[in-house]
């Protein structure tokens, strides 16, 4: 008889810390969870807009009819791609080179390859960790096109 007792005693006064339990445990595996989640999602369209920007650019560049008008829509494909998933445009980095002649880009064949890089920042990080610059993941895409046998003809 004695033992039941002790027993019913120890369940009576474990009463109503389950629920401290939970909430203590859940949000030490919650937090973690969801800043991983949350890195992930920024990481993550930040890659396809670098990927589109770059892959848009130089199929416009290869389009168009001479240099100044290759860059100005080169540009404007990565502003607008870049701006479509929340990323500063004058923060990227561009550099178009071309082959087999570096100054002749737009000529049947030629070969143009454009790369963009650009930072994102992690979210949710307090400025005080960001002593020497924010805290940021640099990413870089390049696409290459040809340019089309027929370019330059009526």
């Amino acid at each position: 008889m004695q033992r039941w007792s002790l027993f019913r005693r120890a369940i009576a006064e474990d009463v109503g810390t389950a629920s401290l339990e939970f909430v203590t445990a859940g949000m030490i595996l919650l937090l973690p969870m969801v800043y991983l989640v949350l890195t992930m999602a920024a990481l993550q369209a930040g890659s396809l807009a670098v990927e589109g920007a770059a892959r848009h650019a130089a199929r416009v560049y290869v389009q168009a009819p001479d240099t100044r008008d290759a860059e100005a829509e080169a540009e404007r494909a990565i502003r607008f791609a870049l701006a479509d998933y929340g990323l500063d445009p004058s923060e990227a980095s561009v550099a178009i080179s071309c082959s087999p002649r570096p100054a002749d880009c737009l000529r049947r064949r030629a070969i143009v390859t454009i790369t963009v890089e650009v930072s994102v920042g992690l979210p949710l990080v307090p400025s005080a960790l960001t002593i020497g610059g924010p805290l940021t993941v640099p990413l870089r895409s390049t696409a290459t096109e040809q340019v089309s046998r027929f370019w330059g003809t009526p």
